[in-house]
Order: structure tokens, then sequence, then C-alpha cells
């Protein structure tokens, strides 16, 4: 009996950049399409990586048939080692990012069933199937899906973009997506990202000859950052390299992983003699070297990051140095790549960056992109993924442009989930609970809100930790109080603070010689707090340590 009912749970994704993950259920079979993470903002302090919570997938492990990945890149599959059932679901996607997949699991010592799918190819999964079209984006062997249920027919485009000159190998297939969706899909789940570009975005041909220019007239070393996924654009800058004569060095883990992994698959054949080590090109003049390195989003450690502070054990920058970022600033990041573009100027290197330049195409779609989409989809029904909340809004607004009945444009947030009926007619659910997961180091859901607002606090205002050593008999101080501060106020010239801090602890405490110690501390506590309060304005973490002997 046909399935009367399709329900989409988002788990993250919506209204922010990263963490992409969502179930699609039929009732019998549950499908999960990519399993990303997030990486995090400023006042999340400490924390590695965000990832989203897998209570309920957990829950429906029966019907969880396998979990299908768009693309490579780690807002779509750097959650996979936390995803509890990992090791028991088979993995589908192209060749490249089970390859990544693999890779980035085996340092966790997860052992994955991995079955890689061609372009075009099609698999069964319960009483639904998938297709899989490949797209042009950012990453090779991405691809767009084609999902078949019982009740229609959905389209979910992955991360895309329509390049008219795509490199080779690299087109998005629209004849195959429409002859998919047979001039009407059930429901169409489109990147948003770039949504308020207006145009088109650019041609990666465009940049290539962007590029080639720069290499003409640069007379000294030639630094280049770039996302370490982009594979087609790495095969750009070797080929570069040798038609001017320059030998190209590599710097940065993930991009060394990449470019092997890449070697291997066959996606990447650099020029023979194309690569020397870092040591080898240290000894050739400056206008024959072409350094890859990571850092494009301005990571503290990145190989970048460490040449602009000069830290970098091998690579110091050289007057006449021309460094190109070839990437787009990832929301957050904006603050961390101006320091490097400003130190790396102050040493006396060009910069070319997005702004000044155009050296980056993004792999997202630009509006009349996204519009041609939806029209040749022509949806019942439309949902917008992979955005922020204004970037969800505007393309709800372009689905309407497009002939998509309003009432049929939904704007889906994460843990609402969406059913959609047999009558063409549809339901929101009750949210599940889709807080998401901090991980810090190993720990994986330790660190929460609690935790979070303390590290600000002690950010922000410093602590205040004070001991006190109380005979349990007499109840007479043996030791103390002694204050210290860190963070706070600088003891040696803040002295009497910390002095009046000691007299009213005292005054506390003989005010309070009867009282148990949990009620002695707080009382301590809220009297120090007033104090700082009153006499600095601000506001630390306050620890009062009584101990009885």
């Amino acid at each position: 009996m046909p399935a009367e009912r399709i329900t989409i749970y988002p788990l993250g994704g919506l209204g922010e950049i990263g963490m992409n993950c969502m179930l699609i259920s039929t009732g019998e079979t549950m499908i999960m399409v990519d399993c990303g993470l997030m990486f995090p903002s400023d006042n999340l302090l400490g924390v590695d990586v965000v990832i989203p919570r897998f209570d309920f997938p957990r829950e429906c492990r029966e019907r969880l048939k396998g979990i299908i990945l768009t693309h490579g890149h780690e807002d779509h599959i750097g959650a996979l080692p936390w995803l509890p059932m990992i090791e028991n679901l088979p993995l589908y996607g192209s060749r490249f990012t089970l390859a990544l997949v693999e890779s980035k699991l085996k340092e966790h010592g997860l052992k994955p069933i991995l079955k890689p799918v061609s372009a075009h190819e099609r698999i069964e999964l319960g009483d639904m199937a998938v297709k899989f079209f490949p797209v042009c984006h950012s990453i090779i062997q991405g691809y767009a899906l084609g999902i078949e249920t019982p009740l229609g027919r959905i389209v979910h485009t992955g991360d895309f973009k329509i390049d008219p000159e795509s490199l080779e190998g690299q087109d998005t297939d629209l004849d195959g997506l429409s002859a998919f969706a047979e001039n009407q899909a059930l429901l169409l789940m489109a990147d948003s990202t770039n949504v308020e570009r207006e145009g088109y975005s650019l041609s990666e041909k465009q940049i290539a000859r962007t590029l080639e220019n720069i290499f003409a007239e640069a007379t000294g070393r030639i630094i280049i950052t770039l996302f370490a996924s982009n594979i087609q654009r790495m095969e750009k800058v070797f080929a570069l390299a040798a038609a001017h004569g320059r030998t190209v060095a590599i710097d940065g883990r993930s991009m060394l992983n990449n470019i092997a992994l890449a070697k291997d698959l066959g996606f990447l054949k650099p020029p023979s003699e194309a690569q020397k080590t870092l040591e080898a090109a240290q000894a050739l003049p400056d206008e024959k070297v072409v350094l890859l390195v990571t850092g494009s989003q301005g990571e503290p450690l990145s190989v970048l990051s460490r040449i602009s502070t000069g830290e970098h054990r091998q690579i110091k920058i050289h007057q006449g140095d021309t460094v190109i970022m070839s990437s787009r600033c990832i929301p957050g990041n904006m603050r961390a790549i101006t320091r490097v573009i400003d130190r790396l100027y102050k040493l006396g290197a060009k910069v070319l960056y997005e702004q000044v330049e155009g050296i980056h195409a993004s792999g997202h779609a630009y509006r009349e992109e996204l519009r041609s989409m939806i029209t040749m989809i022509n949806p019942r029904f439309f949902v917008p993924v992979h955005g922020e909340y204004r970037h969800l809004v505007h393309h709800c607004q372009l689905a309407r442009e497009c002939g998509v009945p309003p009432e049929r444009t939904i704007l889906l947030e994460n843990g609402r989930p969406l059913t959609l009926l047999a009558n063409s007619e549809f339901r929101l659910e009750e949210p599940l609970d889709v807080e998401p997961i901090y991980v810090d180091g190993k720990g994986v859901g330790d660190v929460g809100r609690a935790v979070i607002k303390e590290r600000r606090l002690l950010g922000e205002e410093g602590l205040v930790v004070m001991a006190l050593v109380v005979d349990d008999l007499s109840g007479r101080i043996l030791a103390g109080p002694e204050i210290r501060s860190k963070g706070f106020v600088f003891e040696e010239q803040s002295g009497h603070v910390l002095e009046e801090a000691r007299r009213i602890i005292l005054e506390v405490f003989n005010n309070s010689q009867q009282a148990e110690v949990d009620k002695l501390k707080e009382r301590i506590h809220s009297s120090l707090r007033k104090y700082f309060r009153k006499s600095l304005d601000r506001d630390p973490v306050i620890l009062p340590v009584i101990i009885r002997l």
C-alpha cells in the first residue's frame, strides 16, 4: 500500500551555515541526507566543533537504511565520527567524497560501510530510491539527489551552481534533473547560500584567467591559499606553475592529505616535476616558486597564519611576494582573515583577496541560477535549505515569484518536521530537541550553555578565589583569608581593593560563626559581589573555599 505521507526531519543546516543534516521518512523507510558539522563562533570559547544532536536518529535506528552524502565538505560530512551507529549503516556517495570520509573516520578508529556510487546511478533503500546527478560546486564529485518516494519525487540540490564555463567534467546535470522531475516534482529542497546575490556567479574559467594574469605579472614567489578540498583549482595552480616555469611546494596537513587522495583516485594529475618539498623549494629563486598552503580562513595554527606572525620555521615573507587568498570568507571568520592580511602587508607582501580581485568563484548558485532551478523543477512544494534565516526567507520569496503557490513555500527551522500528505496538503509536526552538541577536545556534549557562560564570564570579568581555614572545634580562623585574582585586577597596583575584600570577609565570618559552611560561602560570595560591583563596576567569578580542620 503506498505511503500516505513523507516526513522531513531537519536536524541542522536551516538558519545557519553548516551542520547540514536531515532525515527523510516514509514511515517504513528512513534515510539521512548529509551529516555535517559547524565551526564555532567566537563566543563559543574553547569549543572545537558543533554537531547535530543525534537522539532522534538513534531512536529510529531500525528504520534508518543508509546515509546519503551530497559531497565532501566538512559542513556535510564532518559530524560522521560522532554518529552513534556510523559503523553499522551504509554510506553512499561519490568516490572522492567517500575517500575523504574514510580518511576522517580512520583517524577516529572507525570502519565505515562505504558504498561508492557513480553519476546517474540509482540505488534502492526500502520503499525509496535515490538517483545521483552531478553538480558544479567548489569540490569535485558533488551530487544533487533525485529521491523517489511512494508519494512522489523529491529533488535535493545539494550545494550547486550553474556555470556555463565550468571546468571539464564539472557541469550541473540540468537535463538529468529536469527529466527526473517530470515537470513537477513533489518537493524541491534547494541551496540558499547566495540567494541575496543578484545575477550569476563567477565562472571557474574566469577565475582561471585572473590567476593566469597574476602568474604572468608576479616577479617574486606566489603564495596561494584556498580551501583544501578545491581540487579543480589546485589542478589549475599546478598547470599555471608549469606554464610559467615555477615549481609548487605544499604545506598544511589537510592540503597534503586531500592532494594525495585526489592523486590516488586519478582526479589530480600534476605535470611531472611540478611538485617539490619545502626544503627543495627553498633553494630555488623566488620567481621559480609557488607555495600552496592552508589558512584561507585565518585559522590561528594554519600555515598562512604562522607565516604572517613570523612563526613558521621554514617560510618567511620576502619583499615582492604575492599572496593570493582564493576563497570566500566563511561567516564569522572575517576578523581573523583581516588580521592575517594586515600582518602580511606589514611584512611587505602584496595580498590579493576576494574584495579586491576576482580570485574566487563561489560554489553556490546566485539568484538567477536559483530561479532557473526552481522553474525547471516546477515543484508542488518548496523548502529552502542550507542558509541563514534571511537566506531562507529570500529563497521562499523567489520561489513564489517563480510560480510556487505561497502556501506551499515552507520555511522550516531545525527540529521542526514537515509532513507532506497524499492530498497535496502538509502539516508541521511537534518540534524535536535539536539543541546542538559542542565538542571540546575528547568531550562530547559535556560543555553546554552554562559552561560557555562561565567561560565568557571568566574571559570578560576574571576570577577571584578566597581561601579560609577554620578550626572545627573552636571556630577560629587558622589561616587566611587569602585572596587570589586571575584576570580581575593587577594585585600590585590594586592591593587596597583586595585588602578591603579581606576585611569584608572577616566581618561576614564574625557575624556568621554558627552558620554552616555552605551558608557562609553564600554570604561571603554575596558580600564580595556587591563590593566589587560598587567599587569597580565589575562582576568577576567568585569562588569561596572554606576548609574546616
